[in-house]
C-alpha cells in the first residue's frame, strides 16, 4: 500500500490516536492532508471506511508476523497440530517482535494508542484493545502452552505476557525507550529459559512413565 489511500490512512490514525476516533471527522482529516473532503472520498468512502481499512491492514500484518516467525495464525481448533508443536525459541522470538512492532512501527504504535485511548468510550474499541493487547494475546499464549502440555498453561500465559503489557506503557512514557525494550528483551530470555526447563522436565516425566509401562 502506498501513495495517497496510505497517507490519508496514516493520517486519520495519528488523529484518531491524539484525539480520539468519535472526536476526529472527516473534515478534519482532510485539512490535515491539505486537501478537500471531496478528494479524500475518491479514495474512501467516509470515516468508518477509513476505520475498517486500518483494521484490515493490522489482520493482515498480525497474519504475516506469525508466518514469519512459525508461530500458529489461526486458533487452537484450527491448527490443533501447530500449537503442539510451536517451539518455545520461537515464541520468545515472536514475542521479542511483536513488542517490537506495537511500540516501533508508527502505524502499530498508533493503532494502540487508539484503542487505550478510546477502550472505555467505545464498546467496539473496548473489544478491539481486548483482542490485540488483552485478552486475546494472554489466550493465545495460554492455547500455545496447553498445546505443549505445560502445567498451569494459564499462569504460564499471565507470566509470560504481563512483562509485554506492562512495558507497553513504560515505553510510551520512557525518555530512554531503549532501555525499556532491553528490559523486555531480558524478560522474555528469562521466560525462554523457564519455558525450555519446564519442557525438558516433562519430557524426561514422561520418559519415566513410559519405561515404567
Amino acid at each position: 500500500m502506498g501513495g495517497t489511500k496510505e497517507r490519508i490512512l496514516l493520517t486519520a490514525l495519528r488523529l484518531f490516536a491524539a484525539d480520539g476516533y468519535e472526536a476526529v471527522s472527516v473534515s478534519a482529516i482532510a485539512g490535515q492532508l491539505g486537501m478537500t473532503k471531496g478528494a479524500l472520498y475518491k479514495h474512501y468512502r467516509n470515516k468508518r471506511d477509513i476505520f475498517e481499512s486500518i483494521l484490515a491492514r493490522m489482520e493482515r500484518e498480525d497474519a504475516q508476523r506469525a508466518a514469519e516467525y512459525g508461530v500458529p495464525e489461526g486458533t487452537a481448533e484450527q491448527m490443533p497440530d501447530a500449537y503442539r508443536h510451536t517451539p518455545v525459541d520461537d515464541m520468545a522470538a515472536f514475542a521479542r517482535a511483536q513488542f517490537r512492532y506495537w511500540t516501533q512501527d508508527e502505524f502499530a504504535a498508533s493503532f494502540r494508542r487508539m484503542l487505550t485511548l478510546e477502550q472505555y468510550r467505545n464498546d467496539e474499541m473496548g473489544r478491539l484493545y481486548q483482542q490485540y493487547l488483552g485478552a486475546g494475546p494472554l489466550g493465545y499464549m495460554t492455547d500455545l502452552f496447553e498445546g505443549l502440555a505445560l502445567p498451569r498453561p494459564r499462569k504460564e500465559a499471565v507470566r509470560f505476557y504481563a512483562p509485554m503489557f506492562l512495558l507497553y506503557s513504560v515505553y510510551d512514557g520512557a525518555e530512554d525507550k531503549e532501555a525499556v525494550t532491553a528490559m523486555l528483551d531480558e524478560a522474555m530470555e528469562a521466560a525462554r529459559e523457564h519455558l525450555k526447563r519446564l519442557t525438558t522436565e516433562k519430557t524426561e516425566n514422561d520418559d519415566k512413565k513410559e519405561e515404567k509401562t
